[in-house]
């Protein structure tokens, strides 16, 4: 099961004594309880069979923090840990549960979100900061397929021994890139 939904909420980035709780609670509610349920549900079919894979869209904002809104940032890393509470348990049913946390690609969502932080810049614009700026490796461009591929190994026999694992795609960038954009207004 690849459980892959989730939403922003707000694309701003207030101050956090500004920040708005309903929409800090809107964000939680699908990309956190809305993952919970999903694990819930399918670890009610997957255990009694002795076997599975349960797979959790997270993100980069899981790990870094800063480098999304508050609430999105907040509700990635509980998949992280929803990840890391369960797959224990999931382990004696022979169910693997893992995350996969993705760099920022350059998807719809991805390019409203920098068209709100970056209005006086073009499209192609964000296009560049998604492809050079916050990306580590030169000459690569991360795409929603090398997603999916890292998905398909997690559900696959090739990982049977992976469990309550978050794999990083992010050519690197947790690991010390220093962004070259500005970050948006507080």
């Amino acid at each position: 099961m690849f459980n892959n939904a989730g939403i922003v909420g707000s694309l701003s980035r207030p101050p956090l004594e500004s920040l708005d709780l309903a929409d800090f609670d809107a964000v939680m509610a699908v990309n956190a309880r809305g993952v919970m349920a999903g694990v819930k549900h399918a670890a009610r079919v997957m255990a009694p069979r002795r076997g599975g894979s349960i797979i959790c869209t997270a993100s980069i904002a899981g790990v870094l923090g800063s480098v999304a809104p508050q609430p999105y940032s907040v509700s990635k890393a509980a998949v992280v840990g929803i990840v890391r509470a369960v797959a224990g348990e999931m382990a004696r049913s022979g169910v693997r549960v893992n995350a996969i946390s993705p760099n920022y690609i350059a998807t719809p969502l991805v390019m409203r979100l920098l068209a709100e932080w970056y209005p006086k810049e073009s499209a192609e614009e964000h296009r560049r900061i998604v492809a050079g700026d916050i990306n580590e490796m030169e000459g690569v461009v991360l795409e929603t397929e090398d997603i999916a591929r890292a998905a398909l190994y997690l559900a696959s026999d090739e990982s049977k021994y992976v469990n309550g694992h978050n794999l990083v795609v992010d050519g690197g960038f947790t690991v010390g890139k220093v962004p070259n954009m500005p970050l948006p207004a507080q």
